[in-house]
């Protein structure tokens, strides 16, 4: 590859007008920001910018020949559906470079208004496959931002595969979850971190405990900011981005003031131009890593660049932390003031109203299935000590669910190229199995089946359904149902229900993720752990008290994820009469006992049973003992806010 000055493009943040000339006199080829709606910005303050100063810094950036990338890149409500349609007119009228983007209604949108603004895909998207590629190829998508956890070798392999132009991080703050699976701030606070708002949870406190006796652990922790990951920087790794096919070298900050970006940008532009000039005489300019570091606000890491993280890769101490968001609070109960007042969903109901279960074990499938499940889930990640779902175990569940219930086979949330490898193989074997559907996780792990499959196929929660647009795009697309996102508000769901044309589930029960992370983090806390001397010590339990006393469990799964989860397991037991019009009520069993499992079916299964004859009236006193049996006291999340907070 012979290198030129356009070989590269340094990417540069602006959240007002002075970053942005900061940005296009240090040199910077492009420069991204956001409008007063809808982007990953949303906090107060005197950022993103107006519509009019919009079409003012294209036309500076255009006259200064810099590109200028607009970031349309959170979650939209049906509410906002309106308002981004014009939007989207106004930006086709004023001409950016492009449009960063994560929901799918923008791509339904863009297709429908005749759009002719090249797309990019935000981080916030999770693409890591090239299978998603394909897909996204067909919406007019010319660049990618790779998801945070993929290694530069994975990278080149990922490039030659896809040949897609690729944007990378390369500066600044960086999320411990996974992108776009962390749900932490939306239930929470109402303020999804999806949609722009994110109160950063994972720079709380907190300390590692066993989860089963409570034992503390953090006798010989480093300290207790365990999910602080210190800064990106990538500026000694130059060459290896430059050679790995990385296009677009992004430096996140939109928040941050002109005279810091002037001081990064600089500085990486001379680097990027050395390196060009003279790829086999560079080396690192001291003095400008003296400027970065100097000037730095957290500690440098290289996160997953490299290989996977380590101890080196957290703040643990907090000390150089500038800016906390939230403190610790407690969960939700049943703080359910708003969703009491709610009117119920305006939807006709199935003749009989079907009861979905997850489980983690044949064991839990079969008492789902005797207490009353219509449908169970199988498969996908398995929270060690459990072992993943063996193909004989599929053969056997589908042998006893016969003429009593349907099976549907999982994906695992996250596929990249070796779980992409495993499901080719998992999607041949069930063309014989014959399970009842497939529910994918992604759009990759989508196209993957339609290609080898022919069953029906459903969207897990992992597509962060939230508007009716978005259904439209995954009907369209080949789904026979997707799950909703836990962020929406009752309000909210009630509006994407009574809109779509896409039967939906919505989980009305169960343990479920704040976040999803690639990151080990009893291995970072501990002083002796070493799971190949030790293997058991990743089948342990281990959860994060937080300093508000809350406990969140953390579970490993086979591909070494940990998945951390709320405090507290959502329960809309008592509100089901209001939850009308679904094609499929979900329980999240992936935590709990066979017995537990077939404790809570049933008490849904009455449930619905009941609403069906209009006799429904919520027995506390069982749902009371089940709370005690649970591993978590019971809540309801996102559904104590009328709204999750909007980009408007």
């Amino acid at each position: 590859m012979l290198l030129s000055r356009k070989s590269v493009e340094l990417l540069a943040p602006a959240g007002n007008w002075d970053a942005l000339v900061a940005g296009v006199e240090s040199g910077a080829d492009a420069v991204y920001l956001g409008g007063k709606h809808f982007n990953m910005r949303m906090h107060e303050g005197d950022f993103n910018f107006s519509d009019e100063m919009l079409k003012k810094a294209i036309e500076y950036a255009h006259a200064n020949g810099v590109h200028l990338y607009i970031t349309l890149n959170n979650l939209m409500s049906n509410e906002e559906l309106p308002a981004l349609k014009k939007y989207l007119a106004y930006l086709e009228s004023i001409q950016p470079d492009a449009l960063l983007v994560q929901d799918f209604a923008v791509l339904e949108l863009v297709h429908q208004l005749g759009i002719t603004i090249p797309l990019h895909t935000s981080v916030m998207m999770n693409t890591h496959n090239e299978y998603a590629i394909e897909k996204l190829k067909e919406y007019g998508i010319t660049r990618i931002v790779v998801g945070r956890e993929m290694t530069l070798s994975e990278l080149v392999l990922f490039r030659a595969r896809t040949g897609i132009e690729v944007e990378y991080f390369m500066h600044g703050d960086m999320c411990i979850s996974e992108s776009g699976q962390c749900i932490h701030s939306g239930v929470l606070f109402g303020q999804s971190g999806n949609r722009g708002r994110c109160l950063k949870a994972c720079r709380w406190a907190y300390r590692l405990i066993d989860d089963d006796t409570e034992e503390d652990l953090d006798e010989a922790s480093p300290g207790p900011y365990k999910l602080a990951l210190k800064d990106m920087c990538m500026y000694r790794a130059i060459p290896e981005l430059i050679q790995a096919g990385v296009f677009s070298f992004k430096i996140e900050g939109r928040m941050r003031s002109a005279d810091f970006l002037r001081r990064i940008v600089s500085t990486y532009r001379k680097a990027i131009d050395a390196y060009i000039v003279d790829p086999t005489g560079y080396h690192t300019d001291e003095e400008g890593w003296r400027t970065l570091f100097e000037g730095r606000a957290r500690d440098f890491t290289t996160t997953f660049a490299f290989g996977n993280t380590s101890a080196k890769d957290i703040g643990f101490s907090g000390e150089r932390e500038p800016r906390f968001f939230s403190d610790a609070v407690k969960e939700a109960g049943f703080q359910d003031e708003i969703l009491k007042q709610e009117p119920a969903i305006h939807k006709e109901n199935m003749p009989h109203r079907q009861l979905s279960v997850r489980v983690n074990t044949p064991e839990s499938a079969r008492a789902a299935i005797d207490a009353g499940a219509d449908r169970v889930y199988v498969g996908g990640e398995a929270f060690r000590p459990l072992t993943p779902w063996t193909l004989s175990n599929y053969k056997e569940i589908l042998s006893y669910a016969k003429d009593k219930a349907k099976v549907i086979v999982m994906t695992p949330r996250t596929t990249m190229r070796r779980e992409c490898g495993e499901l080719e193989q998992l999607f041949t074997a069930l063309k014989t199995i014959r399970p009842d559907a497939v529910l994918v996780s992604n759009l990759g792990s989508l196209q993957l089946a339609k290609s080898i499959l022919d069953l029906p196929l459903q969207a897990d929660t992992s597509f962060n359904l939230f508007n009716s647009l978005a259904a439209k795009f995954l009907k369209e697309n080949g789904l026979a149902m997707a799950t909703t996102s836990y962020e929406l508000s009752f309000e909210q769901l009630r509006e994407v229900v009574e809109a779509s044309e896409l039967p939906l589930e919505t989980v009305v029960h169960g343990s479920y993720e704040s976040m999803i992370c690639d990151h080990n983090f009893p291995s970072m806390s501990l002083k002796d752990f070493d799971e190949l001397q030790e293997p058991e010590l990743l089948d342990r339990h281990y959860a994060l008290l937080d300093t508000a006393g809350e406990k969140h469990s953390i579970r490993i799964d086979q591909f070494g994820r940990n998945h951390i989860l709320f405090a507290k397991d959502l329960c809309l037991y008592p509100y089901l009469d209001k939850f009308n019009g679904l094609a499929s009520y979900r329980i999240e069993a992936q935590d709990y006992s066979p017995e537990l499992t077939g404790k809570v079916t049933k008490l849904y299964r009455e449930a619905l049973d009941a609403l069906e004859t209009g006799n429904f009236s919520a027995d506390f006193d069982c749902l009371a003992a089940l709370e005690k049996e649970s591993p978590r006291a019971f809540g309801i999340g996102t559904y104590r806010f009328r709204r999750s907070r909007n980009s408007i």
